[in-house]
């Protein structure tokens, strides 16, 4: 009971800055352009801001030479899903034009706008070496496997372009984690002075996540949920398959018992915003993308504290 209060307590945490997002959009603060600017801002600036700060002054190079093989958990994971998504595609009888997307949907997960804010509300900044071994793995797989599904709903045949690929993949975030590695393993210590500001600029990071959210969220509006039958094949990729999944995976592994909580809770969570951006650039079906990222993000807040309180339990 104390693990599911705690868990609760996390999430409130994020949900009430999510809601003040929304009640922000609502008044007319916040807009669309709103959304996209806030979304450069955390993901090109204060998240590798972030990354620099909290690798280089929490972690030896020991500990990070240690996290690399871990790499093997999320993706294996991520690889079993997709696998799997073609099945729950065939049952559901998807439509054609929703395929792709609905795959990559399946088995991708929100590690950055969700997940990141989640695991350091609930294990703060310990957490983070964990959650980046997962985002790793999961924006990686997310702009090759993930984009070549959603590029094939739109009109144009899909094409695989490994260069664009590799700039989303080393995007500023992951960046910013490479660069905070480079500096604990060659021991360079940044002034005093610049490490502060980028800890003001780095906390930028989780309250404007969830302002992101809340603006994503209003801009969806309420009139377009659904209980489809698809969305109950994305519900149990994201919240059911792939905890199982990772529960299955790490359990008897030989890794510390707060990775495997924090894979086991990243691979729970709602789908990627990128999405329905993805989607709208390739003119697949960018609606439907947009409902299943609210959908699961709401469904999200009643999962998270329930997986948080079940991971308890691991060892």
């Amino acid at each position: 009971m104390t693990a599911f209060i705690s868990s609760v307590f996390g999430v409130l945490e994020i949900l009430i800055l999510i809601i003040l997002g929304y009640f922000l959009t609502a008044r007319g603060w916040f807009n669309n352009h709103s959304s996209k600017v806030i979304a450069k801002v955390v993901t090109q600036v204060a998240l590798p801001a972030y990354m620099i700060v909290t690798i280089a002054s929490k972690f030896t190079a020991g500990m990070l030479l240690r996290l690399l093989p871990n790499l093997l958990f999320p993706v294996l994971s991520m690889m079993i899903l997709f696998a799997l998504s073609f099945l729950v595609c065939y049952l559901l009888k998807v439509p054609k034009s929703r395929k792709g997307t609905f795959k990559s949907m399946f088995f991708n997960s929100n590690t950055v706008f969700i997940g990141l804010p989640v695991n350091l509300a609930l294990f703060g900044p310990r957490s983070l070496p964990y959650v980046l071994v997962y985002y790793m793995a999961n924006t990686t797989i997310f702009w090759t496997i993930g984009v070549y599904l959603i590029q094939g709903d739109g009109p144009k045949p899909a094409r695989f372009n490994l260069k664009k690929a590799l700039g989303k993949v080393f995007s500023p975030p992951l960046l910013g984690f490479m660069l905070g590695i480079v500096l604990v393993l060659l021991n360079i210590k940044l002034p005093t002075f610049l490490m502060s500001d980028l800890t003001y600029i780095g906390d930028l990071t989780v309250p404007g996540s969830m302002f992101f959210i809340g603006i994503a969220l209003h801009e969806a509006g309420w009139s377009q949920l659904r209980l489809s039958k698809e969305a109950l094949g994305i519900f149990s990729g994201r919240f059911l398959f792939a905890p199982l999944l990772m529960t299955a995976l790490v359990a008897f592994a030989p890794v510390p018992t707060l990775m495997k909580q924090i894979f086991i809770l990243q691979s729970c969570m709602p789908v990627m915003t990128n999405a329905p951006v993805v989607a709208k650039l390739y003119d697949a079906d960018a609606d439907y993308a947009a409902i299943m990222v609210t959908e699961t993000t709401l469904l999200s807040m009643i999962v998270i504290p329930i997986v948080m309180t079940c991971i308890q339990f691991i060892h």
